[in-house]
């Protein structure tokens, strides 16, 4: 349990009031307040709140334990605001976690413009696909770039843009086997398939148009945990792939992929966050990255949605987490797909 991130929810439900309003103040979500403030009190074992209706009320060794402890987490929040501050700390290395793909089409082009504005800060670009992470993996990073709907961890989550799913494949690919015209033409193509990290084969593909809707099963020869292995092979004009348009707009760029079903969209297209720890708001340097990604990627989302089309309206698919299996076993109403 991080003991110092219990205390310091203890704290804002106790002045807050409830456990909704400190999750609020806290940015962070309200089962992860009462999860870590459960731990708390059975650690120490006496119970510091009582919960009702009404909301939260401090118990008489719970307003005790916040008397006591009030001061100390003021005084390190003083001590790392001195440190934050101070001239040397410009100097260091942010360890940065983002999909593989993401990096080496879009992070890692750009961070020479980071680098210009911040010569001082080091960057250590570690690939993270799993958005389940734990808590121990949580600690190692100073920044998690997200692509989709992350779990329920204790990191403060800020949206940086909305993707657009699109079906592509290389010029010579369509030349050789015709474009759809459907979204139902693409079972008699070769589709390869992402697996996701929790072992879920990504082959349920989902299109609207206006009140029309299709779905289609997709298959295909090549299936792979790795996007980059799956955008390799299509590049190649082994196949079809489905991809968020911001993570491949290079490729489409330089039409060396071509998207078509153009007029077709997707409810179920991820979103990029930034992921990061609670008390590293006030941290100068893992906020000016964030404000690099964030510009980044909405330049991006600007582009992406002149060229390839608006964004529709997202949301998690139910199939999400899964371990085992494809998504199209998995019975759902529509608008809730693969996030491919």
């Amino acid at each position: 349990m991080d003991k110092l991130r219990a205390l310091q929810y203890f704290i804002a439900s106790a002045e807050e009031g409830s456990f909704s309003g400190a999750a609020r103040r806290l940015d962070v979500s309200v089962p992860s307040i009462s999860k870590l403030i459960g731990s708390l009190e059975r650690e120490i074992g006496m119970l510091l709140l009582d919960r009702s209706t009404q909301g939260l009320k401090l118990t008489s060794k719970g307003a005790a334990y916040l008397e006591a402890c009030l001061p100390l987490v003021n005084q390190l929040a003083d001590a790392e605001q001195a440190i934050a501050n101070a001239p040397a700390q410009l100097e260091r290395t942010l360890v940065v976690g983002a999909p593989g793909l993401l990096s080496r089409l879009v992070l890692i082009p750009a961070l020479q413009q980071f680098r210009e504005r911040f010569p001082k800060i080091q960057i250590d670009l570690r690939v993270i696909d799993h958005l389940t992470v734990t808590d121990s993996q949580a600690q190692g990073l100073d920044v998690l770039v997200a692509l989709g709907w992350p779990g329920d961890v204790n990191l403060v989550q800020r949206p940086l843009a909305q993707s657009r799913l699109i079906v592509c494949a290389s010029p010579a690919y369509w030349e050789r086997h015709g474009i759809p015209l459907r979204p139902m033409d693409l079972a008699s193509h070769q589709c390869l398939l992402v697996r996701s990290p929790e072992g879920t084969v990504l082959d349920l593909w989902r299109h609207v148009k206006g009140s029309e809707s299709e779905e289609v099963a997709v298959r295909g020869w090549l299936v792979s945990e790795s996007r980059d292995y799956v955008l390799q092979a299509v590049l190649e004009g082994l196949g079809v792939g489905r991809f968020a348009d911001i993570s491949v707009w290079s490729h489409v760029k330089n039409c060396t992929l071509q998207p078509v079903l153009m007029d077709w969209g997707s409810h179920d297209a991820p979103p990029f966050s930034a992921l990061y720890r609670p008390d590293a708001r006030k941290d100068r340097q893992v906020q000016a990255f964030i404000a690099f990604l964030e510009n980044l990627l909405n330049s991006l989302e600007v582009q992406c949605q002149a060229a390839i089309g608006a964004r529709l309206l997202a949301a998690k698919p139910s199939w999400y987490g899964r371990r085992k299996g494809r998504a199209s076993a998995t019975p759902k109403p529509f608008g809730l797909g693969s996030a491919q």
